[in-house]
């Protein structure tokens, strides 16, 4: 069987990061970010990824995601392609202070990571009651 490579700035970006040993450092993830039901929801792609190796921290408003996929055991084996990326994924999401990072809830299905934050109480809408007075005030200087 033969295979054609198609994108040869991929496979000179992946020669690059393989001479300069930038292999190992973390690379970003995918993201969809959105809000909806008052809460907002950030799904990251990490396909083939266990969910054990997933690590979530909130420090200071700061989200932070971490991966890690090792790399197959190729020995003994001539690698032809070689197009997904292997070792450790990071990514941060800056929180705003209307988000309750202390309810933060996450989800692994199929590849995808959801993770729900809610709204925080006091940055909901609310509904303020008007008060009528038909008491005439006097006011003096």
């Amino acid at each position: 069987m033969m295979l054609i490579r198609t994108d040869p700035f991929r496979e000179l970006d992946r020669l690059t990061q393989q001479l300069l040993g930038t292999t190992t450092r973390p690379t970003a993830m995918p993201m969809d970010a959105y809000e909806s039901d008052g809460s907002f929801l950030i799904r990251l792609d990490l396909p083939g990824i266990s969910p054990e190796s997933i690590d979530l921290n909130v420090e200071q408003n700061v989200l932070t995601v971490k991966a890690e996929r090792p790399a197959p055991e190729i020995e003994g084996r001539e690698m032809v392609i070689a197009e997904r990326p292997y070792g450790v994924f990071s990514r941060q999401v800056f929180l705003g202070e209307t988000l309750a990072a202390d309810k933060i809830e996450a989800d692994y299905d199929a590849g995808v990571l959801t993770i729900r934050i809610p709204m925080a109480e006091h940055a909901k809408p609310r509904k303020i009651e008007i008060k009528s007075s038909s008491e005439k005030k006097q006011i003096t200087t």
